[in-house]
């Protein structure tokens, strides 16, 4: 899909941006060094607030809040198809938005000349992105492929309406295709899962750094 290389190739571009020389020359600009900069720095500031706050609440609802409730009240096949469609969105969104976070947070701090702490910084943001990109271009396709033929499998044992696991593990013990399939997917879902919350560890870690920054 388009849109993925599209996400992909800003996701490189950023992290370009945050290892080149040419970041050295916009840091006077994006610090805000002179009157005619600080609107420009406050700008680019914006973008990185806005990204990372957007890309950070996102991930917490999605990961421990939203998923979780539909999965203990939807039909598990309607809940699977749901999150078919969510997942793609929510990973390209999380893309745009790490990927605004890297080239802002690149201007206001070049690695030549940053801290060991920004450069931390830099390093859990560019961690979320890969992250990401993971999920994005390699394990939730595959996750939802998996997905779909185990639905194809459920339905010729007329289960996946019901909330709940129960009647898939039931059918499994004398179904080894349907036994095979929830290994396969366990193992892809796993993967994804991971991925995401690798992602998730990384806005926690710029979190605490921002929240250090703060003067309320």
């Amino acid at each position: 899909m388009w849109i993925t290389r599209f996400l992909s190739v800003l996701g490189f571009l950023a992290l370009g941006l945050a290892l080149s020389p040419l970041g050295d020359h916009l840091r006077g600009w994006a610090a805000g060094k002179n009157a005619a900069a600080g609107g420009g720095a406050l700008a680019v500031r914006m973008v990185h607030l806005l990204g990372f706050a957007t890309a950070w609440g996102t991930s917490l609802w999605v990961t421990f809040i939203g998923g979780i409730i539909m999965f203990k009240h939807l039909p598990r096949h309607q809940f699977g198809n749901l999150q078919s469609k969510l997942f793609p969105v929510y990973f390209e969104m999380l893309a745009v938005c790490s990927t605004a976070c890297i080239g802002a947070f690149s201007l206001l701090h070049p690695w030549g000349s940053s801290t060991s702490a920004e450069k931390m910084q830099l390093g859990a943001l560019v961690f979320s992105l890969m992250a990401t990109l993971l999920n994005l271009l390699v394990f939730e396709p595959m996750t939802i492929k998996t997905m779909k033929e185990r639905h194809k499998i459920e339905r010729e044992e007329s289960i996946g309406e019901e909330v709940g696991l129960s009647k898939n593990k039931e059918a499994a013990k004398r179904n080894p295709a349907l036994a095979k399939i929830n290994k396969k997917f366990g193992m892809v879902h796993g993967l994804s899962s991971l991925a995401n919350l690798f992602c998730f560890g990384g806005f926690a870690v710029h979190s605490w750094y921002l929240a250090g920054k703060l003067a309320l």
